[in-house]
């Protein structure tokens, strides 16, 4: 799996992609390909790498490091889409794929692989760095919104083992409900270490002695 994108970000004000970006530009066909790094370079985009063959794709773009993916593709065979569906999933970038044809399964299997932009028969030069800049923010906006999902579920478990590690302390010890909280968090504090650690060493020790 390819690391995090080092340029495919927001702005500052969240409102468009950064301009000085790396794109990988996955295409069978050099002609097609050109059309595609043509519309990029008049938009001001200079760091094209072209990939002109799905061969050990995935360690050519670690080693192109793109902050972007364009895949664009004349009539695909079921098993090079499902290849480059399965790159979708892995490289962890936005991802724009041009294709001349579809049909209602193909864009399902794209939306699942994680395409940020599909465009059907709609490759012109002058569109490509518009199209771009979609699949960058819809990208951004889904990782958003992915991240603040897995926090909320992060924040919801250290809650449970919270409550239960309060639980343990008010039987044990006959306190409140605040009194074990208040405990917990000075043990945390003194040994400076997270409250959701302490609580989940109680429940440990507690586990451990039966």
């Amino acid at each position: 799996m390819i690391g995090p994108a080092p340029g495919a970000r927001d702005s500052d004000d969240g409102t468009s992609p950064k301009s000085d970006l790396t794109v990988a530009v996955i295409d069978l066909s050099r002609a097609r390909a050109a059309i595609v790094e043509e519309g990029l370079r008049q938009a001001g985009i200079e760091r094209v790498v072209i990939i002109p063959d799905t061969a050990d794709l995935l360690r050519r773009l670690a080693e192109a490091n793109p902050d972007v993916v364009v895949i664009d593709l004349e009539s695909p065979s079921r098993d090079v889409l499902e290849q480059l569906f399965q790159v979708s999933r892995l490289v962890e970038r936005p991802v724009a794929m041009f294709v001349d044809q579809s049909d209602a399964a193909m864009m399902q299997a794209a939306v699942d692989a994680g395409i940020s932009a599909y465009v059907v028969d709609g490759l012109k030069s002058e569109r490509v760095k518009s199209i771009i800049d979609v699949a960058v923010l819809r990208f951004n906006a889904f990782a958003r919104l992915q991240r603040e999902l897995s926090e909320a579920k992060s924040e919801l478990a250290a809650r449970k083992v919270v409550e239960r590690a309060k639980g343990l302390i008010m039987k044990a010890k006959g306190l409140s409900e605040e009194e074990a909280y208040n405990l917990l968090r000075r043990k945390a504090m003194n040994e400076k270490r997270k409250l959701v650690e302490i609580a989940q060493a109680l429940i440990t020790s507690a586990e451990l002695l039966g």
